[in-house]
C-alpha cells in the first residue's frame, strides 16, 4: 500500500472492537461479518438474556455508547508559542473537549497510560458544562466555548428542575470513561474524585466498564474538617474511587517514617507475632496453617530471641503450636513451606523467624519485619490533604485566588506515587487548574522519576466578574497553562535553576529532568470536507486538487501532527526540520525513521536530499511520505519512487497522502 488515507477522522473504535472479537473467535466470522447466533452458541451458558437480570440502565445510555465509538472529525494543532521546551519535553497539555481528545488519542496511546486521575464535575447543580452533540461534536465544541455564534448548545449548569439531573451527568461521564479505559496499560489504575451527589451512580458504571473485581478501594480524603454545613449534616469529606485495569495492577505502599530499634547483619527490623489473630481461622478449616515449631533456648540473640526449627532434634526440644490467649488452638499466618524458607537453622542472626519466652510461661513465634513501607489507609486526614491547602498554594503561586477549590498538591502527589511507576504516563482529562501537572513535576524532582503528564481541559470561559478574568485569564486553560509555568519557576527557585533540569541520585547517577510541556488545541481537521450541497458543488470541485485546508493560520506543522496521530505515533515524537529551500523542508520523525515532505511540488532533487539525509542519520527504519497532489505527473512520482528504492527504500515504505 502506498497511500495513507487521511479522512479527518480518528480511529474507528467499532472496527477495533470487531477486529478484537474476530481474533478471539475467528470461527464466528462469515464473509467479514459477525455471526452472533454462532457466537451465542459458543458462549453457551455464559450468556445472560434474562429480562430480570441486574442491569444499570438510564435514558440515553445507548447513545452514550454510540458516541464513544463514533470517530472524531477533529485534530490536535500544535501551539509551539505557548509551550515550554517544545523540542525536548514529553509532557502534554491539550485545550479541548475531552470526549473528542480521548478519541484522537486512541491510536497513539492505547494501552500506554500508567495512571488516570480525574476530578470531574460533581453535578452539584452549578458545575455542569459538558453538553455533547451526537451529530457533530466539533461544531458543538466551537459553539459551547463561544468560538462560533449559535443560538443553541451554550455552556450551562445542570439543575434538578431540568428533569434529567442524573441522566445528563451519566451521559456525559459514561462515554469518556469507556474511552479512557482503552488507554490504560494492563497494570494501570484510574483514580476519580467525587462526592455524594453521584457516588452511587459512578460506582455502578465503573463496575460495568472496569469490572467489579477490579474495584480497589473507596478512599475518604478529609477535605474540610470544619464541614460544609449547609445541609443537616456537615460534610467533611469527599471520595476517591480506585479501580485497576486488571489483576496485574499493584499499588505502591507509602514510605513509612518508622525507626527500627533492633538490628542484625541484614539491617533493622521489628518483630511481629506469627500467629494469625483471625478468630474464624482454626485448625479445622485451615489445617495447612497448623504445625509445630521447635525452639532451642540455648541459642539466643542480644534481644532475648531464640532460634527455631521445623524439625525436632538435639537442642530444638521445646514445641510451640499456635494458641490464643485462652489456650485454644488457632493457626499461623504462614504455611509450612514459607516458614521453612525463612529459617536458617543455627544462624539466628539471619533467620527471619525467632521465638521468645512469655512472662507468663510458654513461647511466642515471631517474624522479623523489615518493611519500611505501610499500606494505604482508607481515610486520608492529614492537614496537607485538605482543599484549603490547595487554595492556599495556588494563591501563593498565582498571586490571587483565581480558581475555586483546587485539589491539594500533596493529595495528587500521593495518588501519583501510589498509582504509578517512575516512568509512567499520567492522564488527567478534567485538568482544571493543572494540579496534576504540578504534582508530577514536583514528585519527579523529589524521587528522580521520569513520569510524564497528559492534561486535557475544556477552554471554559472565565466569568467576566471573576478575579481570574480581571487578572487577564480568559479561559480555564489560560489558568492551567500559566499555573504549570509558575510551578516550574517555583520548583526552580526551591532547588536552583541549575539543579532544576538535572538531578544527582544517591547512587551518583545524574539524570535529566523534564520541566517542559507541549501545548495542543483541538480544532477541525486539516482535511477538507466534501460538500454535498448543489450550491457548493463548483467550490468543492475547484478545491478537489488539494485535500488540505490552506487558509487561515493552517501550516504544514498542523498537517504533520495530524499525520502523526493518524499513524499512531506519540504527540511527543521527535521532529526535526531539514531545510530544502527557503520555503520548504523535509521533516524527519524519530531521527529519520519517517521522512515527510509536504511542499506543493515534489521532484527528484527532493528524493536525493532524502537519500543523503538517510545516510547521515543511519536509521535502521526508513519510511517516506509525500503529498499525493504534489507530483506534477505520474512519471515524476514513479521516478522519485524508483530513485528511493535504488537507495534502499522498501517499496512498501513509500507513502502518499
Amino acid at each position: 500500500m502506498d497511500y495513507i488515507e487521511l479522512d479527518g477522522k480518528s480511529q474507528d473504535m467499532t472496527k477495533v472492537n470487531i477486529e478484537a472479537l474476530k481474533e478471539i473467535f475467528p470461527d464466528v466470522v462469515e464473509e467479514g461479518k459477525i455471526d452472533f447466533d454462532k457466537l451465542r452458541a459458543i458462549l453457551g451458558d455464559e450468556i445472560d438474556d434474562n429480562d430480570e437480570r441486574y442491569n444499570f440502565i438510564w435514558h440515553g445510555k445507548n447513545q452514550a455508547i454510540h458516541i464513544s465509538q463514533t470517530p472524531s472529525i477533529g485534530t490536535l494543532r500544535p501551539c509551539i508559542d505557548r509551550s515550554v521546551d517544545w523540542d525536548s519535553t514529553k509532557n502534554i497539555y491539550i485545550e479541548g473537549d475531552n470526549l473528542e481528545v480521548l478519541k484522537l488519542l486512541q491510536k497513539s496511546y492505547s494501552n500506554k497510560i500508567g495512571m488516570i486521575y480525574i476530578d470531574p464535575p460533581y453535578n452539584t447543580g452549578n458545575d455542569f458544562v459538558y453538553s455533547d452533540n451526537y451529530q457533530d461534536n466539533i461544531q458543538n465544541y466551537f459553539e459551547m466555548t463561544g468560538q462560533t455564534d449559535s443560538e443553541g448548545n451554550k455552556i450551562s449548569s445542570n439543575v434538578e428542575s431540568d428533569g434529567r439531573y442524573h441522566t445528563n451527568w451519566l451521559n456525559m461521564i459514561y462515554p469518556r470513561l469507556r474511552l479512557a479505559r482503552n488507554l490504560l496499560r494492563k497494570d494501570g489504575f484510574i483514580f476519580i474524585s467525587i462526592d455524594d451527589n453521584e457516588l452511587p451512580n459512578l460506582r455502578k458504571i465503573m463496575d460495568e466498564i472496569f469490572g467489579e473485581t477490579n474495584f480497589i478501594a473507596q478512599i475518604m480524603p478529609i477535605s474540610n474538617p470544619g464541614g460544609r454545613d449547609y445541609n443537616q449534616v456537615a460534610i467533611t469529606h469527599e471520595y476517591l474511587l480506585i479501580y485497576s485495569k486488571s489483576s496485574e495492577s499493584n499499588l505502591n505502599e507509602l514510605i513509612s517514617n518508622k525507626k527500627f530499634e533492633m538490628f542484625d547483619s541484614l539491617g533493622g527490623y521489628e518483630t511481629r507475632e506469627l500467629r494469625n489473630r483471625n478468630p474464624k481461622f482454626m485448625r479445622t478449616n485451615r489445617p495447612n496453617l497448623f504445625y509445630p515449631f521447635y525452639i532451642n533456648p540455648s541459642i539466643m540473640d542480644n534481644y532475648g530471641y531464640c532460634a527455631v526449627s521445623l524439625t525436632k532434634m538435639d537442642g530444638y526440644c521445646i514445641e510451640a503450636v499456635p494458641l490464643n490467649s485462652q489456650g485454644q488452638e488457632s493457626v499461623w499466618r504462614w504455611g509450612k513451606s514459607k516458614a521453612s524458607e525463612n529459617i536458617l537453622e543455627g544462624d539466628i542472626d539471619r533467620s527471619q523467624i525467632v521465638a521468645k519466652k512469655k512472662s507468663t510461661g510458654g513461647w511466642n513465634i515471631y517474624e522479623k519485619n523489615r518493611r519500611s513501607t505501610t499500606k494505604i489507609k482508607s481515610i486520608w486526614d492529614e492537614t496537607e490533604m485538605r482543599t484549603e491547602e490547595g487554595t492556599r498554594l495556588l494563591r501563593s503561586l498565582m498571586g490571587k485566588t483565581i480558581f475555586d477549590h483546587p485539589k491539594s498538591l500533596d493529595l495528587i502527589k500521593r495518588i501519583c506515587y501510589i498509582g504509578t511507576q517512575p516512568d509512567s504516563i499520567i492522564l488527567d482529562f478534567f485538568a482544571g487548574s493543572s494540579t496534576t501537572a504540578h504534582a508530577v513535576l514536583d514528585l519527579n524532582r523529589e524521587d528522580g522519576g521520569k513520569r510524564q503528564f497528559i492534561l486535557v481541559q475544556l477552554p471554559e470561559k472565565c466569568n467576566e466578574q471573576s478575579e481570574a478574568y480581571k487578572e487577564g485569564y480568559n479561559t480555564i486553560c489560560d489558568i492551567g497553562i500559566d499555573r504549570i509555568k509558575k510551578s516550574i519557576s517555583s520548583i526552580s527557585s526551591k532547588y536552583g535553576s541549575a539543579a532544576l533540569k538535572q538531578m544527582t541520585l544517591d547512587s551518583g547517577i545524574v539524570i535529566n529532568q523534564d520541566v517542559g510541556f507541549r501545548v495542543f488545541r483541538l480544532d477541525s481537521s486539516n482535511i477538507k470536507k466534501w460538500s454535498g450541497k448543489f450550491e457548493d458543488l463548483q467550490k468543492s470541485l475547484d478545491s478537489f486538487g488539494d485535500n488540505f485546508i490552506t487558509d487561515n493560520d493552517r501550516t504544514n506543522i498542523d498537517i504533520l501532527y495530524e499525520l502523526i496521530l493518524k499513524l499512531g505515533l506519540p504527540l511527543t515524537t521527535s521532529v526535526t526540520e531539514y531545510q530544502v529551500t527557503d520555503t520548504s523542508c523535509i521533516y524527519s520523525i524519530s531521527f529519520g525513521a519517517l521522512m515527510v515532505y509536504l511542499d506543493e511540488t515534489s521532484s527528484i532533487d527532493i528524493a536525493e536530499k532524502m537519500i543523503k539525509l538517510h545516510n547521515e542519520l543511519e536509521s535502521d527504519i526508513w519510511k517516506v511520505v509525500f503529498k499525493d497532489n504534489a507530483f506534477l505527473s505520474d512519471s515524476i512520482k514513479a521516478n522519485i519512487k524508483e530513485t528511493l528504492k535504488a537507495a534502499g527504500l522498501d517499496e512498501d515504505d513509500f507513502f502518499t497522502i
